[in-house]
């Protein structure tokens, strides 16, 4: 006979087997939690799965045929919504700012006022990939007078910067857990105010008995009283953003964002002053708080520079770009629990290390002062 091994036998592991049910109330105080976050009284829905899911099930939902939309590209992800918008068999009005900055609200009004036709427009808060932030409450205020609705990535930001979804006039708010919250990649949320649930209604191409459907969330969850879940939930992905969500809220959100602000801050200052690499985001008002981008010396690829920074340290959160830009842009994340000062110091101090064994010149001493002080002036306020 067999022995079967117990999973208890490590008592330092944790207890992931065996959990009680997650109840229907359960899981509506967790979606409660997340509407906190967002600063929304919006309908909240908790998706089962990574924040893809609920940005395609948005566009496909609220999307209809022969309408028109504006997609703003500051990043990977504004593209991919693009391709998204016209599989839907809509007209795309494509406004692409360039990734070392933000968009320009003047730019998206501009856009609606020579294309009145649009209903519909896509934005990404804040891009890791690219390591810039727009600002959405002046693009938000465009698009709400213009009568279009909102849809915001803001997978990125949720939780490293202010994100005001309803004061914004956003529609529809997409979140994940895995960056600055420094919970779960599998489960993700969307905010769905009543323009969009209209919207969606009225849409007869809007997804019905599919993953991508809300209107299935609304009718079987919202529309009952969050009373009986529709299926069986994501247990531990449901549990671990709980967790997340209390841990920012015994913080304290304001302090979280601060942390974030402060890290982004320090890195940056701590870059400028080490020299050899450089911002890839030209203004420190359009850097994110959750990563930021820095562009290689001439000639040297930053791919080897990633390599030998992980090299002499391989806990940092240095990573190097991916397609096109993989050679010279070199990304740092500084969100979650990376959104310290120590780690933001060692990751100043990997590149220092990395660059140097390519025989690039530093000031690895300059470069961890100019970090520190940039912390404080942030953290004192």
């Amino acid at each position: 006979m067999t022995a079967v091994s117990d999973p208890t036998a490590n008592p330092s592991a944790p207890v992931l087997l065996d959990l009680p049910p997650l109840t229907a109330a359960h899981f509506a105080r967790i979606e409660d939690k997340v509407a906190a976050l967002l600063h929304t009284r919006c309908d909240v829905v908790a998706m089962q799965g990574e924040a893809l899911l609920p940005l395609e099930a948005c566009i496909r939902s609220a999307v209809r045929p022969g309408s028109t939309a504006l997609n703003i590209i500051t990043g990977p992800y504004g593209e991919t919504f693009g391709g998204w918008l016209r599989s839907c068999g809509a007209d795309v009005v494509t406004l692409t700012a360039p990734f070392t900055g933000a968009a320009d609200p003047q730019q998206v009004a501009d856009a609606l006022r020579q294309h009145p036709e649009i209903d519909f427009v896509s934005l990404v808060h804040a891009e890791a990939a690219t390591g810039n932030t727009n600002p959405v409450a002046e693009i938000g205020a465009v698009v709400r007078e213009h009568g279009a609705l909102l849809m915001l990535d803001a997978v990125a930001s949720v939780g490293a910067e202010p994100l005001l979804t309803d004061e914004w006039g956003v529609d529809l708010c997409v979140i994940g857990g895995q960056k600055a919250l420094a919970g779960p990649a599998g489960v993700s949320a969307v905010s769905v105010s009543a323009r969009a649930w209209e919207r969606i209604a009225a849409n007869e191409q809007a997804p019905r008995r599919s993953y991508l459907s809300l209107l299935d969330w609304k009718e079987r969850w919202i529309d009952g009283g969050r009373t009986a879940l529709p299926h069986a939930p994501a247990q531990l992905e449901m549990l671990a953003l709980e967790q997340a969500a209390d841990r920012v809220e015994a913080e304290g959100l304001a302090a979280v964002i601060t942390r974030h602000r402060a890290a982004s801050a320090a890195t940056r200052a701590g870059i400028q002053a080490l020299g050899g690499l450089a911002p890839y985001v030209v203004h420190d008002e359009d850097a994110a708080p959750a990563a930021t981008t820095l562009r290689a010396p001439e000639g040297v690829d930053a791919r080897e520079v990633v390599a030998a920074a992980v090299a002499a340290d391989a806990a940092v959160p240095v990573q190097a770009a991916a397609g096109a830009l993989a050679k010279e842009r070199i990304r740092v994340n500084h969100y979650g629990r990376a959104a310290e000062r120590a780690v933001v110091t060692a990751s100043l101090m990997a590149l220092a290390g990395g660059l140097r064994a390519l025989d690039v010149p530093v000031d690895a001493e300059a470069a961890a002062l100019a970090a520190g002080a940039a912390w404080d002036t942030v953290v004192a306020g």
